[in-house]
């Protein structure tokens, strides 16, 4: 979907930061609150399970979940970043030490020191030079693409009427027609006095709304759901009371893209009840705190594999190996491949192998052949 200032007629009568009680957002509680009370439920027994894992394991979990959270708020707006640059960015701005980090781009830096600013800083109040960092560091050479963008500072009408648009050139079809630039000022005011003063809310439900809302009013040329998502996960922090990260909310959004722009188009078009959109973002973020179990195994798994193995003794190849197949290692593990990503001559590749395969670590996967390939032994886990 394409996000670019057009002049078009708007195709509806109102949208809804042009309702007369905007933006006084109304929703039944009681189709709410049960979902509310099970993603508070899920939240308190996430954070009671992972303080009693340990220090180097929850920030093993903070880093999967922030490196998941970056690429896929990013990916739902259409751009892929490297994991690799991503994983290394996070982990040296947490302070972390991994070997073998890659070297990040400037735009990777920037999404990276965004989230962590978001989350890890979810205490400091939000402000219009914060919000505007986040968006100078999301375009760091003040384009969008190929095109020039104002970077750092609320957009200006005069291309048009910003709209979000989908379609080919000449047969756009318009989704949503933005607040006017010369609002800007005073609808973001008032949004952050709002996210910063009212604390009666229920938090979980202050997270749904501050990021409808911040989306509706865009005021930015580009990256406006980024930030959104950012402004959502500060709220969802404070709701949690801390700035580990454990689920990653765009994860699940990426998931049902299709579903969360529907959603938002349909409750920017729809009344000032926004029951529907709270419902929808409660599910996802049920999603989110459920699946964050399966993220769990595989770093307990990781932890009972190296202490298992911790008298054991391997070389520097092994050890990159070993972590990589206990991540998001795509394919099967040949000599040849093993050979490609260390560096080395296949023949020293195939030692390495065989010395893994004597310690139990790898096993033949039994095909044979050409299709010989190589399994990672891993040990069983109750959680």
């Amino acid at each position: 979907m394409r996000i670019f200032a057009v002049n078009k007629a708007s195709i509806i009568k109102m949208y809804l930061h042009q309702n007369k009680d905007w933006p006084n957002f109304k929703w039944d509680n009681d189709t709410i609150l049960p979902y509310v009370s099970k993603v508070r439920n899920l939240q308190g027994r996430l954070i009671g399970k992972m303080e009693g894992i340990g220090f180097e394991l929850r920030e093993e979990a903070v880093l999967e979940t922030i490196t998941e959270d970056v690429i896929k708020s990013s990916e739902i707006e259409g751009e892929l970043l490297n994991p690799e640059e991503v994983r290394s960015s996070v982990a040296r701005r947490l302070g972390m030490e991994i070997s073998g980090l890659s070297n990040a781009s400037r735009g990777v830096e920037g999404v990276v020191e965004m989230m962590l600013d978001a989350t890890q800083k979810y205490k400091e109040p939000l402000t219009k030079d914060r919000i505007c960092g986040w968006h100078a560091a999301l375009f760091p050479t003040g384009r969008s693409g190929m095109y020039k963008i104002t970077v750092g500072d609320w957009r200006g009408d005069k291309g048009g009427p910003m709209q979000v648009v989908s379609g080919p050139m000449g047969k756009e079809k318009v989704h949503y027609t933005a607040p006017e630039a010369p609002r800007l000022e005073e609808e973001m005011n008032q949004f952050i006095l709002w996210f910063n003063s009212d604390t009666n809310m229920e938090p979980v439900i202050k997270s749904a709304i501050a990021h409808l809302w911040f989306v509706s009013i865009h005021p930015f040329d580009d990256g406006n759901g980024r930030i959104a998502r950012a402004i959502a996960d500060t709220q969802l922090a404070r709701a949690d009371r801390t700035n580990q990260r454990f689920y990653s909310m765009s994860a699940q959004i990426m998931k049902y893209k299709k579903g969360y722009y529907d959603i938002l188009e349909s409750t920017q078009k729809g009344s000032i009840d926004i029951s529907q959109w709270l419902v929808w973002y409660f599910e996802r973020l049920t999603d989110a705190l459920e699946i964050t179990n399966h993220t769990l195994a595989k770093i307990l798994i990781k932890a009972k594999f190296w202490e298992l193995y911790k008298n054991t003794q391997f070389n520097e190849r092994q050890i990159e190996m070993i972590n990589k197949l206990q991540g998001d290692f795509v394919g099967k593990l040949h000599s040849s491949k093993w050979a490609k990503i260390t560096k080395v001559h296949r023949d020293t590749a195939r030692r390495d192998i065989q010395d893994l395969i004597e310690k139990g670590v790898l096993s033949d996967s039994g095909e044979g052949g050409r299709s010989t390939n190589y399994i990672l032994n891993l040990p069983n886990l109750e959680l």
